[in-house]
C-alpha cells in the first residue's frame, strides 16, 4: 500500500493562517464601511435652548434649572454615545476573539486532522504490516504444505518403485523358474522324441530293409515269371508257324486266324509285362485307378510316342505308366509278323490299372 507523505509544520498552519487573515480583513472592512456610510449627526444641542428663548422672561431659578437639564442631556448624549463607542468597541472584540478562536479552532482541527491522518496512516501501517505477516505466514504455510506434499510424494513414489522393483523381482524368479521347468520339460520332451526318432529311424530302417528283400524277391519272381511267359509266347509262335507251314491251306488259315489272336493276346501281356518292369510305383497310386494310353509302334517293334488317351484323375500315376512304356524301348518279339498282324500295333490304345503294372 503507499504511504502517504506528511505535511510539515508550514504547511499545517498555511491555510488555517490564511482564513483567519481572510477574516480579520473582511470584518475590518464591513466595520470601515459602516463608518463610512454612517450620517454625520449635529452636534447635540440642549432641547432647553428654545425654552429658554421662550421663557426670557422666566425667573433666573428656571433658566438654571434648564442649563441644568440641558447640560445632563448633553452629558446624556455623551454617554450614549461612548455607550456606542464601546458596544462597537466590544463587537470588533468579539469578531477578533471569534476570528482568533475560529483560527484557533481551526489550527486545533487541522490538528486533530493531522493527529486523526497520522493514527490512520499508523492503522493502515499497521493494517499492512499485519497482512504482510499474514501473507508471509500464509506463504511460508504454502510452502511448508508445498514441502510436505513434496516429500509425501517422494516417499509415495519411492514405495511404488519399491513395490514395483519386488513385483519385477518376484515376477523374473517366477520366469525364472517356469524357463528351468520348462527347460527341463524340453529336454525331456526332447529325449522322449530322440529316442522314439531313434526307435521309428530303425523301424524304418527294418521295414526298408524288409521291403527291399521282398521287393527283391518279388523282382527276382517278376522276372522269372516274365522270362517264362517271354519263353512261352516265343514257344507258342514258334509252334504255330510250324503247324501254319505244315498243314493244308485250309487248316493253315483257319490255324492262322486262331493263332492270331493268341499272338494278340500274347504280345498284349508282353507289353504290360515289359511295361510292368521299368514301373515306378507314385505314393498316390491306389486300386481302381485306371489310365488309357496311347501307343505307336514300328513294325521292328520300337516304341515311338506314348500319350494320355483318357486319364486316371492322377497325375503322377498317369506320368509313371507312360514313363513305364516308355521304357521298354523296342520288342525285338514283334520283328518278323505280317503287316495284318502288326498293323492294329502301329496306333492303339492300352489300358493300365495299379495291379497291371505291379505284377
Amino acid at each position: 500500500m503507499r504511504q502517504q507523505r506528511e505535511p510539515t509544520a508550514s504547511e499545517s498552519y498555511f491555510w488555517p493562517s490564511v482564513w483567519a487573515i481572510g477574516l480579520h480583513v473582511l470584518v475590518f472592512g464591513m466595520l470601515f464601511v459602516s463608518f463610512a456610510m454612517t450620517p454625520e449627526l449635529p452636534p447635540a444641542r440642549p432641547i432647553v435652548q428654545a425654552t429658554l428663548y421662550q421663557l426670557k422672561s422666566k425667573s433666573q431659578a428656571t433658566t438654571q434649572t434648564n442649563q441644568k437639564i440641558a447640560g445632563e442631556a448633553k452629558k446624556s448624549a455623551a454617554r450614549q454615545t461612548e455607550v456606542e463607542q464601546m458596544e462597537q468597541k466590544k463587537i470588533e472584540q468579539e469578531a477578533i476573539k471569534a476570528a482568533e478562536q475560529k483560527k484557533e479552532d481551526t489550527a486545533q482541527k487541522a490538528e486533530e486532522s493531522k493527529k486523526a491522518d497520522e493514527t490512520k496512516k499508523a492503522e493502515e501501517a499497521k493494517k499492512a504490516d499485519e497482512a504482510k505477516k499474514a501473507d508471509e505466514a500464509k506463504k511460508t504455510a504454502e510452502a511448508k504444505k508445498a514441502e510436505e506434499k513434496q516429500l509425501a510424494d517422494i516417499a509415495k513414489k519411492k514405495s511404488e518403485e519399491e513395490a514395483k522393483k519386488a513385483a519385477e523381482e518376484e515376477a523374473k524368479k517366477a520366469a525364472a523358474e517356469e524357463a528351468k521347468k520348462k527347460i527341463v520339460e524340453d529336454a525331456k520332451k526332447k529325449a522322449a522324441e530322440d529316442a522314439k526318432k531313434k526307435s521309428d529311424a530303425e523301424e524304418a530302417k527294418k521295414k526298408v530293409a524288409e521291403d527291399a528283400k521282398k521287393k527283391a524277391a518279388a523282382d527276382a519272381a517278376k522276372k522269372k515269371s516274365q522270362e517264362a511267359a517271354r519263353k512261352s509266347a516265343e514257344d507258342k509262335k514258334a509252334q504255330a508257324l510250324a503247324d501254319l507251314l505244315s498243314d493244308t491251306p485250309q487248316r493253315q488259315q483257319a490255324l492262322a486266324d486262331e493263332q492270331g489272336d493268341e499272338v494278340a493276346g500274347s504280345f498284349d501281356d508282353l507289353i504290360r509285362a515289359r511295361a510292368a518292369e521299368g514301373w515306378a510305383r507314385p505314393p498316390s497310386a491306389r486300386k481302381g485307378m485306371t489310365v488309357v494310353l496311347q501307343i505307336g509302334m514300328l513294325p521292328d517293334g520300337t516304341v515311338t510316342s506314348v500319350t494320355v488317351g483318357r486319364s486316371s484323375g492322377d497325375g503322377p500315376f498317369d506320368a509313371s505308366a507312360v514313363a513305364a512304356v516308355k521304357n521298354i524301348g523296342r520288342l525285338t518279339e514283334m520283328q518278323g509278323m505280317k503287316p495284318s498282324d502288326f498293323a492294329p500295333y502301329r496306333s492303339f490304345k492300352m489300358t493300365f490299372t495299379p495291379e497291371d503294372l505291379a505284377l
